[in-house]
Order: structure tokens, then sequence, then C-alpha cells
């Protein structure tokens, strides 16, 4: 199994200390959470999207343009690209220059989000959502397969000759289409082939489990080989806690939990799990011991048989615990997780994996001191 380091940059007070760090300090934890997770192995680091709410991820481009400077190997990869706001043209441009700049590193989830209130924000009709997106994806996959492109659709201009430009580093980059709750966003991965994230994040396991199942009997349907199908899943938004004690975390970090859910502060806002407990028993919280984690995780895999987990660090608690927390699992959780699932992911198996960033391991990509 891959492991991903997502932050969706969530700017929330703490429920209990009241601390609510500054916007430029977030985001500074958010490129050293980046450049320690590459440090500690893991495989990708993704940024979010979000317009609502309180979240410092408007502009993930930018973000990930800093990360692609302070880093060299480690992959880089949205959680999710919300591409029905945008024009897929910009689009294009926008992360074909993150592309180049990291040397082929970059991968992309895409979207709508879940976040209703973004569509007025961009004077945009939120019961028109899956058309946008079926529509821009099918533009965007386009704008990094051909050149000289002539198109035309219901929500923008019709393009003639058009180019976007720069070009990806090494040919098209890789999409990856992300669903909480969206049947249509599953059948445009299956449609296409492409691979699909599974969000797991704010409901019960079931729910994902029968996403994932249809994901999959579309993916046959539409001629392609379910084996060469790759899927990643979420662990809920901020639910990476670890401690020497199950006692312990429940302790430490339930009254943290429990303090953003009373207030609606969880992201996705909309989960039937109340209090720590029942996060951890029926939800995706990752809450526990090295030990119990580790179960956790092979247990999705058990119901999911996912590639690409991802995890997300509790961001209202003390930068110091999260970096320990982050470190215990990339040390402890990942090597025991990876003893018993193994995956052709950005492998010698991975067709996509043979573009020239890989091939040869690291990137030539400088490293900027600091």
């Amino acid at each position: 199994m891959k492991f991903q380091l997502l932050d969706i940059i969530p700017h929330q007070r703490n429920p209990l200390t009241g601390r609510l760090v500054n916007p430029a300090e977030r985001l500074a934890q958010t490129l050293l959470f980046a450049q320690r997770a590459e440090q500690l192995g893991f495989d990708a680091f993704a940024v979010g999207e979000r317009h609502a709410g309180s979240f410092l991820s408007s502009s993930p481009v930018a973000v990930l343009g800093a990360i692609a400077a302070s880093t060299s190997r480690i992959r880089l990869q949205t959680g999710v690209t919300v591409l029905s706001l945008h024009d897929a043209f910009r689009v294009a441009e926008d992360y074909a220059t993150i592309d180049q700049l990291s040397r082929g590193r970059l991968e992309i989830t895409i979207g709508k989000g879940n976040e209703l209130a973004h569509f007025p924000l961009f004077g945009l009709q939120s019961n028109e959502q899956y058309e946008l997106l079926s529509e821009k994806y099918e533009l965007l996959r386009l704008l990094w397969s051909e050149e000289s492109i002539d198109w035309s659709g219901k929500f923008r201009s019709e393009l003639r000759q058009a180019t976007s430009l720069p070009r990806p580093f090494a040919g098209p980059i890789r999409i990856w289409h992300g669903s909480a709750t969206s049947r249509t966003a599953v059948e445009l991965a299956a449609r296409w082939g492409d691979p699909l994230f599974s969000a797991n994040a704010i409901q019960p396991l079931g729910a994902y489990r029968a996403l994932i199942a249809h994901y999959f009997e579309e993916y046959e349907l539409h001629g392609h080989d379910p084996a060469r199908a790759y899927l990643g899943a979420g662990s809920g938004a901020g639910g990476l806690f670890i401690a020497e004690t199950s006692e312990r975390a429940k302790k430490e970090f339930g009254p943290v939990y429990e303090g953003l859910v009373a207030r609606r502060d969880v992201p996705g806002n909309n989960t039937p799990f109340r209090n720590i407990d029942h996060a951890v028993a029926e939800g995706p919280a990752l809450v526990g011991t090295v030990e119990q984690v580790t179960e956790k995780i092979l247990r999705f895999h058990d119901a999911f048989s996912h590639d690409l987990q991802s995890v997300s660090l509790p961001s209202t608690v003390p930068l110091e615990q999260q970096l320990e927390i982050l470190e215990a699992f990339a040390t402890e959780v990942i090597p025991a997780v990876q003893a018993e699932v193994s995956t052709t992911l950005w492998g010698a198996g991975d067709p996509h994996a043979q573009r020239p960033a890989f091939a040869g391991g690291r990137s030539a990509v400088p490293v900027l001191s600091h």
C-alpha cells in the first residue's frame, strides 16, 4: 500500500483552549508537513481546495508551487481540485505549471466539492454541479492529451486550434476522481478507466463500500480490466491521533473532536459520529495506539482493497504533537501495513509511474534552503 498525507488546511479554533494560529503560520505548517512527510518516506502529499468555511485552501496551486520548490521526491496531489468551479483551460495551465516545476511529480484528484455554498461564490448554479464536472473533465483530459484542439460545450465558449501551455512535463497528468457520496463521480471515473479516490471521511464504512463496489461494476461494464483499477481511501479529515494507549488517545483527542462536531466545524460537517467512541468504533477516525491504527487500516483494506491510504493530522492540537503523530505513523504504522498489503501503484506494474521523473528514482528538482 502507498500512503498520502492530506492537508485541506482547516483554519479552526481549538474548541478547548480557543487558540487559533494566524493564517501565515498555518500555511507555513502545511509546507513543513510536506517536507517532513518526504523525509519520513510518505509517497505523496496532497493539498485540498475549499472556498467556503474555515479553510485556507482556496489556492492549492500556490501552495503546491511552494511545496514543489521545497521538496524533491514526494508526489504532489490535490484532494480535491474542485473542477466544477473553474475554467478547464485555466486548470490545465495552472497544474501543468506545477507538473513542470516538480519535474512530473503531480497527479490531481477532481470533484465537485462537498460544499454547496461555493457555487454562488463563482456565479454558478448548484443544480448543474454534475454537468459542470463532467464537461470540464472531458475538456481538461483533452487539453492534456492533445494540442491544437477544437472543442465546444454548454458552459463555455468554443475553442479553435487551442493549445494550453505549458504542456505537462512528460505526457498527460493522471487524474483521479474523488467521491464522498456521488455515484456520478464514480461512474465518470469508471467510464474513462481512471482511478477513484473514496473520501471515507464522515459516513459509515458501508456507504463507501457500496460506492466502491459500484465503481468496479461500472469499470468492467465499460470494458476496462478491474485488475488495472487503482483506488484511494481517506480516513476522516483530521482524524489521525496516536497515543501509547487507547484510553489516552480518546482522553486527549476526544474532547477536541467532540468540540469541533458540536459547533459543526468538522470538514464535511454532516458526520453522524457525535462522540469519539462512536467515531472510532464505526467511523473512519484513526484514533488509538499504533497497533489499533494499523489494524483499522487493514480492516479498511479488507472492505475496499484500496492501493492508497490518505491520512490527515489533527490541525487544532499543538504543532509539536502533530509532528510526533506523523512520525509514529510513518515509522510504525506504514511498515506494518505494507508488510501485509502490496500494490503496483507507482511501481513497475503501473504504466503511469514510468514518467521520467520517477523512472530513474529521484527527481532533479533543486531543493531550496531556508
